[in-house]
């Protein structure tokens, strides 16, 4: 029911891509008329300033436009749901609870096929692909000599699952407990590690391929389907009973969080550099 919900989700998104690519022209028509409508004039002559001040917040030509603004608003909200998640697990709150029913239902419920498909979706975020892909980028910016996007990967994967590491280290949560457990893994599970993972390398590729491809269609379906892949390697860590949802979300938050932060970093200092330049 769960994977089902998600799949509607990603369901419905990807109808309303599919719904906007076919009525583009309609929507832009509208959008055009309501913005000449003469109040929408008025309110747009009234609040010209602030308008003025947003446009150049969202305007990629800016130094402080679209790409720092996106990486602060995600670096801001994804920490903020971190703190929230992470004060809940220390202090024992209902999302526990919820924890706990979430897994012991995935575990009654479990199936030898969806079994073995979840546990190939979960290879996705496993460390031996993670590092091959990560050498693959490295390899590849490193021929096109592009030292900012090489020094984004390195800081964005390998440090943030040393980070990883660290947090859970720091937290000492332990995963969940079963007589017949599909996955046996000693290590602590807050935040988890795959959903980290997923979050950053794919996000990471989600953010790169933007940059190469043209038009706005094919930039969501990028992100769509980045989305997609991170929620559903979550999930078959919740499902193979090796994580709670506390631990999956943390992971995400985390990783988002971390993204964000990296990717603003580097892009900004490549900006500053290429107009003192």
């Amino acid at each position: 029911m769960i994977l089902l919900g998600i799949l509607s989700m990603m369901a419905a998104l990807a109808w309303l891509w599919w719904w906007l690519v076919r009525h583009e022209a309609g929507v832009r028509h509208r959008w055009g008329e309501l913005a000449a409508h003469p109040r929408v004039t008025a309110l747009r002559t009234r609040f010209e300033p602030q308008i003025a001040f947003l446009k150049a917040r969202l305007s990629p030509a800016e130094f402080i436009g679209l790409d720092l603004t996106i990486g602060a608003v995600i670096l801001i909200g994804a920490s903020w749901i971190f703190g929230g998640i992470a004060e809940d697990v220390v202090t024992g709150d209902p999302l526990t609870i919820v924890d706990m029913k979430i897994a012991v239902w995935l575990h009654m419920h479990a199936t030898p096929n969806l079994t073995e498909a979840m546990k190939f979706i979960s290879l996705l975020a496993s460390w031996p692909v993670v590092t091959g892909i990560c050498l693959f980028m490295a390899s590849y910016f490193a021929w096109k000599r592009s030292g900012y996007r090489l020094a984004a990967l390195m800081l964005t994967i390998p440090v943030g699952m040393l980070m990883n590491g660290m947090l859970k280290y720091a937290f000492h949560r332990s995963r969940p407990s079963w007589d017949d457990a599909i996955l046996i893994i000693r290590t602590f599970g807050f935040p988890s590690g795959h959903a980290m993972a997923a979050t950053l390398l794919y996000g990471f590729l989600a953010a790169f391929v933007v940059r190469k491809v043209q038009g706005w269609r094919w930039r969501v379906l990028v992100v769509l389907s980045a989305g997609l892949l991170i929620v559903l390697i979550g999930f078959s860590r919740l499902y193979l009973g090796v994580h709670y949802l506390s631990d999956v979300l943390a992971g995400m938050a985390a990783g988002s969080a971390w993204l964000a932060l990296c990717l603003s970093a580097v892009g900004t200092l490549r900006h500053h550099r290429s107009i003192l330049q």
